[in-house]
């Protein structure tokens, strides 16, 4: 059973790729991106339980925070350079 959602997190996980890449807005690769880490995090989390080795999750909540903290980094920096492009 967890090698079938390990297989069906990799196929959601190429959909979010495909939509990154053919995104018409920044807003829809930005997010496109953040569904692909977080599938990540959950991929990592599958595997870790399937082949038994626990200490697989820290390093999916690293691979979280990270995630996280530069999808916010991002939409910081664009909010910020378009705001001084306006003025």
């Amino acid at each position: 059973m967890l090698a079938v959602c390990a297989i069906t997190l990799v196929l959601v996980m190429l959909m979010a790729m495909v939509r990154a890449f053919a995104g018409p807005t920044f807003f829809d690769r930005v997010l496109a991106v953040n569904l692909f880490g977080t599938k990540t995090v959950l991929l990592i989390s599958v595997l870790g339980f399937l082949f038994g080795r626990p200490e697989f999750l820290d390093i999916a909540l690293v691979y979280a925070l990270m995630n996280f903290i530069s999808v916010i980094a991002l939409l910081r920096y664009v909010e910020y350079s378009e705001g001084k492009d306006a003025s």
